[in-house]
């Protein structure tokens, strides 16, 4: 067994192997940017280089300083994660040479499966379900045109270096080919530094289903059942889980025997995954081999007992696989959402900032017999940086079937606190308590489809809002009752704790009274049956449990000038509690209009200008691009949204700009 293991990566995956390599008695090293000098796995570590500046570049993907690293500290074996050089065929065989052991596949393995092209080829070869399309290098974008039209629209404009959602864009005409062709290859080689780009057919209405591998030096190869990873948006998983509710046993067979036989067409040996797009009638077509652990690899972990990371660890030391196909079993149910720092009420555009507040649910096994996991690589306090990948967290539950690993998801996530940046909690909540979700009806299209013009946030429904109203209730008559014990005040000018309330809450108005029973307090409604509630909250907590009737309710409350915020299931709203007369007034006050912003465009996200495509005095037409801004190794175009003349452009191309400053002015 290694005696120390580097890990080439940063962040929650860093921290991921960490552990594991502590549970084996391995050493660890990690290596850091400017940018990660104060990062969790620096911290959980037992030995930190710094590589270099903040951009990947010039850090995490400079294969000279990680291989200075590894001799310097004398690591025998290095885990590359995922992303950064985990599938880079150079730096494999370049560990190779130095007598390092790359914990992860063969050199040649990720070689001819890290390209694309080669891939579907040799999947083809293999016997493996392939998509249609054109698999040769592809010049500019007018031969793209040509090749998508003969292919049939819709396409799929694929990096061939590409991963996670970068570099592909679905054009359903030619002049959706033109642009999403430049823009694949600016993206692709912005982040693999590999621009080349093949196009396929695109399968309308897919599933995206992944078969995890696993195998050793020694020839022995099992698959460990399906990943459903249909959830997505802009071609990034959100939320994946295990197994799939759409697979029977049939075609589950079916693509874990066909993902072998690509994976011994290639000589494979470690983790590996093995990317399918399915239709509804359950016929299946190769999308991509990943020749190194997958983000979503938790929850084959927890429908099978298996850590994927010690295995991989194990085979890179030549041991053989300790599991058979005949042994492998799914057990239960496991879901994993991924917390991004994005901002769901801006276009999901990247977040960055400290962390403020940082407090995960508590993970274990809990008394109603589910299991909540987390991974993470941040820390309350720490920066989420516009250099690297936005994720914050992968939270993960496991339940004996379906609906129970979903219900203590929703659960979960309402239980997760994180304050200072924007990040997509409420919309992971959104999409786990959506019924069509929650019936399994999932396409890759689940998000375009459901939310068409974005996410504005949950409008409660009216039972829903009347728990939030009691909710609100309860918190003012704590509050009540703690100024009412103020000591100092005058005789005769006591505060009285009031009974009766108006609660405007989501667009409803309650007119309600309040008493107690006993540990609990009854909210009683003008119209509808009375609630009952109790809480541990006090005043300055942040989120509490609220048992209202016989359901708990995991609730964010916070100040929000007079009135209560509340946040819950995806919901997001503000909770007035005013006394009858004081309420009556309120509908009276005027109401304060957001500034006016028609004129300027502003930089939706903290990020780089890339490029400025028009100069002051230009007319410029409805879906024109203006500007291009980088942020989180993502390409961004910003276009005009109506017909307008430039008065004067205020940041050029290579500027660093913050969220909503202005790039621009229209006359």
């Amino acid at each position: 067994m290694f005696r120390k293991i580097l890990i080439a990566n940063r962040g929650e995956i860093a921290c991921r192997v960490i552990k594991t390599a502590r549970k084996l008695g391995i050493a660890t090293i990690a290596v850091y940017s400017d940018a990660d000098r104060d990062a969790l796995h620096v911290k959980m570590a037992d030995e930190a280089v710094h590589i270099g500046a903040a951009p990947s570049s010039q850090s995490y993907i400079a294969i000279g300083k990680i291989l200075d690293a590894v001799k310097a500290t004398g690591a025998d074996a290095v885990h590359p994660g995922y992303g950064f050089l985990s599938e880079n065929f150079n730096f494999a065989e370049a560990l190779r040479a130095a007598g390092v052991a790359f914990i992860g596949p063969p050199p040649v393995a990720i070689e001819a499966m890290g390209d694309k092209i080669t891939s579907k080829k040799i999947a083809a070869s293999a016997g493996v379900s392939t998509v249609p399309g054109h698999m040769d290098l592809i010049a500019d974008a007018d031969e793209a045109v040509k090749i998508a039209g003969h292919i049939g629209y819709p396409v799929m404009i694929k990096a061939s270096a590409g991963g996670g959602g970068k570099g592909m864009r679905i054009a359903w005409n030619d002049d959706e080919a033109r642009k999403g062709f430049q823009s694949s290859k600016n993206e692709a080689k912005s982040s693999f530094g590999d621009d080349r780009i093949f196009i396929e057919k695109f399968i309308t209405q897919p599933r995206h289903i992944e078969i995890q591998l696993l195998g050793d030096q020694h020839g022995n190869l099992v698959y460990l059942g399906e990943r459903e990873c249909s959830i997505q948006r802009r071609n990034q998983k959100v939320i994946e889980e295990a197994p799939s509710p759409f697979l029977d046993a049939a075609t589950r067979k079916a693509m874990g025997e066909q993902a072998v036989a690509l994976a011994k067409a290639v000589g494979y040996f470690s983790a590996g995954t093995v990317e399918f797009i399915v239709d509804g009638d359950r016929k299946f077509y190769f999308l991509e081999m990943n020749t190194r652990l997958q983000v979503e690899h938790p929850v084959t972990e927890l429908i099978t007992g298996l850590d994927l990371v010690e295995e991989m660890i194990r085979v890179a030391a030549g041991e053989k696989l300790r599991i058979t196909q005949d042994a492998v079993k799914l057990d239960g149910w496991a879901i994993e959402s991924r917390l991004y720092a994005e901002d769901p009420y801006r276009s999901f555009l990247p977040s960055i900032g400290r962390l403020t507040r940082y407090r995960p649910p508590v993970e274990g096994k809990h008394k109603d017999g589910t299991v909540i996991r987390n991974d993470t690589g941040v820390f309350e306090g720490g920066e989420i940086s516009m250099y690297y990948d936005p994720m914050i967290a992968k939270l993960c539950t496991w339940a004996p079937d379906r609906i129970g690993a979903i219900d203590a998801m929703s659960k979960a996530l309402d239980d997760f606190e994180v304050e200072g940046i924007g990040h997509n909690l409420p919309f992971l909540s959104a999409v786990t308590d959506h019924p069509r979700f929650r019936e399994g009806r999932l396409t890759t299209a689940f998000i375009a489809e459901e939310y068409p013009d974005g996410f504005s946030g949950v409008e409660p429904p009216m039972g829903d809002a009347r728990k939030l109203a009691a909710v609100a209730v309860f918190i003012n008559l704590e509050a009540q009752k703690r100024n009412v014990q103020i000591s100092g005040a005058l005789d005769n000018h006591r505060r009285a704790v009031g009974r009766n309330w108006v609660v405007t809450v989501a667009g409803e108005s309650f007119s309600t009274s309040v008493g107690e029973l006993g540990s609990k307090t009854v909210v009683e409604f003008s119209e509808g049956a009375p609630i009952s509630i109790s809480s541990d909250w006090l005043p300055g907590r942040s989120h509490a449990q609220f048992t209202v009737d016989d359901e708990t309710l995991g609730v964010k409350t916070a100040t929000a000038a007079t009135g209560i915020r509340l946040r819950w299931r995806g919901a997001d709203v503000v909770a007035y509690v005013r006394t009858p007369r004081i309420a009556e007034l309120a509908l009276l006050m005027p109401e304060k209009l957001p500034p006016d912003t028609s004129k300027l465009l502003l930089c939706p996200m903290p990020g780089v200008i890339t490029s400025v495509t028009v100069k002051a005095g230009d007319k410029v037409e409805v879906g024109q691009v203006l500007a291009t801004v980088e942020a989180m190794k993502m390409e961004n175009v910003l276009r005009a949204e109506r017909k307008a003349t430039i008065r004067r452009i205020a940041a050029e191309a290579g500027v660093s700009l913050a969220v909503d400053e202005v790039i621009m002015e229209f006359e």
